[in-house]
């Protein structure tokens, strides 16, 4: 696994990369060669942030945490990536188990089936896009208390997104085409 390692107001220590290289080194049996780790390291004020990236073939798993020592957030990450890891694996297993997949697969023989299917939908809604700002849509969102907001947006007449970041910030996703 290949580790990128990006620090910001901080400067990283030899060991503590051995430490995160030791910690990601237990999932090498999950993932393949080409795999690549994103670590961003960042010092606010008293609290040190860590982030994990991990990019495997169409996989991502991501998790951050903020501690006071750089050590305990590290800790907290890969214990919450470890959890997403077992849950992705579980969810594989009970669809292999329960037959489902088969299932699909008999269903639609030329269907490529990825491991990471979405699961049904449960419901559809129409929603009318009307050109607005960016915080007039976030206007919107909270007034509906949704943690995102779809709109399209007055100033690039593109379909927009704006959503609430864990740490109460805003964000917002733009389409790009490649």
């Amino acid at each position: 696994m290949k580790v990128t390692y990006t620090a910001r107001k901080v400067n990283l220590r030899d060991n503590f990369k051995e430490r995160v290289e030791k910690k990601l080194l237990k999932f090498g049996k999950i993932f393949s060669e080409d795999a690549e780790a994103s670590v961003n390291v960042t010092l606010q004020k008293n609290t040190q942030t860590v982030e994990i990236t991990i990019r495997d073939n169409s996989n991502v798993y991501r998790a951050e945490s903020s501690q006071t020592e750089m050590n305990d957030a590290l800790d907290k990450v890969v214990d919450i990536l470890s959890g997403q890891m077992r849950k992705h694996k579980t969810k594989l297993s009970r669809r292999l188990r329960e037959g489902k997949l088969d299932e699909f697969v008999a269903e639609a023989p030329d269907v490529l089936v990825e491991e990471d299917a979405p699961f049904e939908i449960v419901r559809r809604k129409e929603v009318p896009l009307k050109p607005v700002s960016v915080d007039e849509a976030i206007l919107q969102m909270n007034m509906v208390n949704h943690k995102f907001y779809m709109f399209k947006n007055a100033e690039t007449e593109q379909v927009n997104v704006v959503y609430v970041r864990n740490d109460g910030a805003y964000g917002l996703l733009e389409p790009t085409f490649k």
